[in-house]
């Protein structure tokens, strides 16, 4: 760096590690996470950092909408939906006869959907007197339950970002409290595990189609990737959308989703990282006492469809009143493959800010776009995913232009070796932007847990860096060569409909 200036995130990088109470780089990662095995299977990371007297809490279940059933896509973000809903003990006035009344409201509702399944065969006056008999259970189930008792729980004793999220590869929850409440975070959620009360199932369906209305019917970006997902893949289930199929949330039944849960959120199935002012013997024990007791389940072992290798371009188009924007993807090979390591280096380089070659060409030079991003990882990680770019053209540039702008990039790396500079570049932004990650509490107990479900291992994280700055512009140039072909692309466009 001599006779240079520093860039400035590489500065922020250089102070933040000196910031952090030890380096969370490379072993000393290894040397700083203790890491436990429960005798149900349940895996547990923890980390000290004593930087406030708070604790943030990931649990992760090793599954999501790629292990639904076919014909009952949705059925994991609605899950994630009712386990905020309240246990036999928590949530609750009387359980006992709340339970009497929650078997009447499925046996009604269940009737009343297969009637409806019936489409234009089916009796509307069967229908009618189903719906009012379910409403007036619904009315009086009202009477027993308590609203939100988990989150107002969390909020009384301090927690914050408390949040859940469902993708394809994993359901996730996840909180952040105060050092001394962590034995009320393992009550709370080792009940969730064992004991949860699916109440107001049938309204909360009805929610999250209102979501769907919302996130992927009315929004043109969220329609064009729900598109584009069903284009690129075509067996793999990465091609469904994680809110699921309209046809499907209509009807989504509770008996499909117990059965999901207990497949699903197993304690061999499932990874906790707590990261805060713990003491790791005390927090074990904690985490043992109320978890350590749950059986362990045979998990399912249905295969999951193979995408066949793609022999040439897909495209799909989707009309719609909005600003025209496209997706153009390539399947590649997901971690821990080395590959997967270059794909990050290509997404700093083409899209990782302003001095990007995408951004300096397309949108600040030729004023093609008037954005353009890319990802690594798409929509998952556990199977062979996507490398994906998305882009906006600038009125009155078209898709058309845009896209052979883009062609033209892309050729460019194809071509001829990434400069040196522009690669170290590259290594520095991911460096800078994986310290900023492990600097909080929750951006560490995120990482270590979700690598931890998602691998295996969170080792991972241990040697990320380092893999890192081995990739050389050979690397980059292969990896370019062999993925970022026509034949291998999908290309996804949405065209304002007139």
């Amino acid at each position: 760096m001599k006779g240079k200036a520093i860039p400035s995130y590489l500065f922020m990088a250089m102070i933040l590690l000196f910031l952090l109470p030890s380096p969370l780089f490379s072993s000393d990662l290894g040397k700083r996470v203790h890491t436990f095995s429960l005798k149900n299977g349940l895996r547990l990371l923890m980390v000290e950092r004593r930087l406030s007297p708070t604790v943030s809490i990931y649990i992760r279940y090793r599954a999501g909408a790629a292990d639904e059933a076919a014909g009952k896509t949705g059925t994991a973000h609605l899950l994630e939906h009712m386990l905020f809903k309240g246990t036999k003990t928590i949530g609750t006035r009387d359980f006992r006869k709340e339970e009497k009344i929650l078997g009447r409201i499925e046996a009604v509702g269940t009737v009343l959907d297969r009637e409806k399944m019936r489409g234009k065969a089916a009796d509307q006056a069967i229908i009618a007197r189903l719906a009012r008999e379910l409403a007036e259970l619904q009315k009086s189930h009202q009477r027993l339950m308590v609203s939100n008792e988990i989150d107002r729980l969390y909020t009384e004793n301090g927690a914050v970002n408390l949040n859940a999220s469902t993708g394809h590869d994993l359901i996730t929850y996840k909180v952040s409290i105060p050092a001394n409440r962590i034995e009320l975070w393992a009550r709370i959620e080792s009940d969730r595990m064992v004991n949860p009360v699916f109440r107001e199932f049938y309204t909360e369906r009805d929610v999250v189609r209102e979501e769907r209305r919302q996130r992927s019917e009315s929004d043109p970006g969220g329609k064009l990737f729900e598109s584009y997902l069903s284009a690129a893949f075509i067996a793999h289930p990465y091609r469904r959308p994680v809110l699921g199929w309209p046809s499907d949330m209509a009807f989504l039944d509770m008996a499909y989703m117990k059965q999901f849960f207990r497949d699903t959120h197993a304690p061999n199935n499932t990874v906790i990282a707590i990261v805060g002012d713990i003491r790791p013997s005390a927090a074990l024990r904690i985490v043992e006492k109320y978890f350590g007791w749950i059986p362990a389940r045979k998990l399912p072992l249905a295969p999951v469809t193979e995408e066949p290798p793609q022999s040439g371009e897909r495209r799909i188009e989707v009309l719609f009143d909005a600003e025209p924007q496209m997706i153009l993807g390539y399947h590649k090979p997901p971690p821990p493959a080395y590959v997967d390591h270059v794909f990050d280096i290509l997404e700093s380089i083409l899209a990782g800010g302003r001095t990007a070659r995408l951004y300096k060409t397309i949108v600040a030079e030729k004023r093609l776009a008037e954005s353009i991003q890319a990802a690594n990882g798409l929509p998952g990680s556990r199977f062979p995913n996507q490398f994906a770019i998305f882009a906006k053209p600038r009125h009155p540039h078209t898709c058309s232009e845009l896209e052979q702008a883009l062609d033209l990039e892309l050729e460019r790396i194809k071509t001829a070796p990434v400069s040196p500079a522009e690669l170290a570049k590259a290594k520095n932004q991911i460096r800078a932007d994986f310290i900023r990650r492990l600097d909080s509490n929750s951006g560490l107990a995120g990482m270590l847990s979700y690598f931890e479900a998602i691998l295996g291992d969170f080792r991972y994280l241990q040697d990320y860096v380092d893999t890192i700055d081995r990739v050389t512009p050979e690397d980059v140039l292969d990896a370019t060569r062999t993925y970022l072909t026509r034949e291998n692309r999908t290309v996804g466009t949405l065209i304002r409909k007139y």
